[in-house]
């Protein structure tokens, strides 16, 4: 179908932010096919005077698999509906971390939910509008079924026992949803363009490499690159005739990797710190953070991290 072929005035389910997000964190997708979707996907919006909020991004929804499910199961398991399991999608982009379905394995088990934090947090944490849906927030199970519109059963309907790793998930989206709504740089009205505004003398966005380095050809073209950060400048969100925006700038950094990349702190408007504001690989348990310009940061495998740019004196 023809992502971002309505007029202006209209919001779109961006079916190309699923996938290309999916595919990003296991491990299908390099940097240069997520980077235009943590932008409220300009490359099919950013025309006619729309804007980011046109972009309704999701991972996923009524059909198919649940967040939980998406990282739980490689092949989907419809058998319960009587259909010999050839109903349903069978291209779901997804990943069980090492075992098919529920496991007892604990390194299993912690991939599961770091990846669920990783999705999470690249949804809540992109230009554009968000759409969750219900039950993701507490890692609802379908127990492998995608197409479960015929099961009036445990299957789909919704467990309000809240189980300790639901009642995490819960605790992190809502650290998610306060940061989102406290740090408007994360919902931009305007598409970022990654070009420098020449009365103000900044970009509003800028792509770095795990050596803290603005992108360069190599890294775009690298089809394994799957480590690199974003910088957006509060700055360049101007409040007025050449005067610089006062929203904070932060920098968003994924990691869909197998191992830790050691990533560099960017320099930024001089010698001053990064405030960590998320890390997946703590997830819940995450404390706060001071971290110097020029310093590496260990960045998990497969992990999200968003910092905050605290100014010196």
């Amino acid at each position: 179908y023809q992502v971002g072929a309505f007029p202006p005035g209209w919001a779109e389910w961006n079916g190309k932010f699923r996938d290309t997000v999916r595919d990003f964190w296991r491990g299908e997708a390099p940097a240069s096919a997520l980077t235009p979707r943590l932008c409220a996907s300009g490359d099919l919006f950013n025309h006619r005077g729309r804007k980011p909020w046109a972009s309704v991004n999701f991972i996923t929804a009524h059909d198919g698999f649940t967040l939980n499910d998406l990282v739980s199961y490689n092949e989907k398991h419809n058998e319960a509906n009587g259909e010999e399991n050839r109903d349903g999608h069978s291209d779901n982009r997804s990943w069980n971390g090492g075992a098919e379905g529920p496991t007892d394995d604990p390194a299993v088990n912690a991939v599961r939910e770091r990846q669920m934090r990783n999705v999470l947090a690249t949804l809540l944490l992109s230009q554009g509008t968000p759409m969750l849906l219900a039950g993701d927030e507490r890692a609802r199970t379908q127990q492998g079924n995608n197409n479960a519109y015929c099961q009036d059963n445990e299957i789909s309907w919704m467990d309000w026992n809240l189980q300790p790793r639901g009642e995490a998930l819960i605790h992190f989206v809502q650290k998610l949803t306060k940061l989102r709504r406290d740090l408007p740089v994360l919902r931009r009205t305007r598409f970022l363009t990654g070009q420098t505004n020449e009365e103000l003398g900044i970009k509003d966005a800028t792509w770095i490499n795990a050596s803290g380095a603005e992108m360069r050809d190599e890294d775009w073209s690298d089809q394994q690159m799957r480590c690199f950060g974003l910088i957006i400048d509060g700055r360049a969100q101007p409040t007025g005739v050449r005067r610089r925006g006062d929203d904070a700038t932060v920098l968003l950094v994924l990691n869909a990797h197998h191992d830790v990349v050691q990533f560099t702190l960017p320099q930024h408007a001089g010698d001053a710190a990064w405030s960590r504001l998320v890390d997946t690989n703590l997830g819940d348990e995450e404390e706060p953070g001071s971290f110097r310009s020029g310093e590496a940061y260990g960045v998990t495998a497969r992990s999200v991290l968003l910092f905050r740019f605290e100014a010196g004196d």
